[in-house]
């Protein structure tokens, strides 16, 4: 099944721009530029949204403005107005679990504590969207989570994200055209 529907999560407002928490807005923002997809408030659906016209159809790009914790709101209603089902939608993430560098894809699951992922859950009433798990590592220390996820990356950190992003950017392809066991096997023996 291919994907009608790219997410970003992140938080709106230049003090949160080069955070870690805006890893999914980076990479949507990069998938606009690169189809000339021009991201555009939309008040109906709680963010900024895009159309870009691919091969198999019309793909939607959307970085929601609720806040992270949120950002169900805006998936929902982009979806429910489009008829996206859950399995045709990518939520692309930060991932505490995963050390800056690392990428990887996955259709379901729980929210493992990230509260945009809760919040995109409990709005559609399904866990069944893929996710791009996009690798930000850990503090160390689960009580400096939220101080952690706000605050910049360090060079060489940003510099392993920013090699990440550029992989997913490669697999993207095979990703909207719903090829995901390609994608991954491409993705996850590439990001060590």
């Amino acid at each position: 099944m291919a994907i009608r529907l790219v997410v970003g999560l992140g938080n709106p407002g230049p003090e949160y721009a080069k955070t870690r928490h805006n890893a999914g807005f980076w990479l949507v923002d990069e998938l606009a530029w690169q189809h000339k997809a021009n991201l555009h408030a939309e008040g109906k659906f709680f963010g900024e949204a895009a159309r870009a016209t691919l091969a198999a159809g019309d793909l939607w790009l959307l970085k929601p403005m609720t806040y992270m914790n949120l950002s169900g709101q805006a998936v929902a209603a982009l979806a429910r107005f489009y008829k996206i089902a859950p399995e045709e939608i990518l939520v692309v993430h930060d991932e505490l679990d995963l050390p800056p560098g690392a990428a990887r894809l996955k259709q379901g699951g729980g929210h493992g504590g990230h509260n945009g992922l809760k919040d995109i859950i409990a709005r559609l009433g399904s866990p069944a969207f893929w996710r791009l798990r996009l690798g930000i590592g850990h503090p160390g220390d689960r009580n400096e989570v939220a101080n952690f996820v706000l605050k910049k990356a360090r060079a060489e950190e940003q510099q392993a994200i920013d090699d990440a992003l550029a992989k997913s950017l490669q697999v993207m392809p095979e990703v909207l055209a719903g090829n995901m066991a390609a994608a991954m096997k491409t993705l996850h023996t590439a990001a060590k």
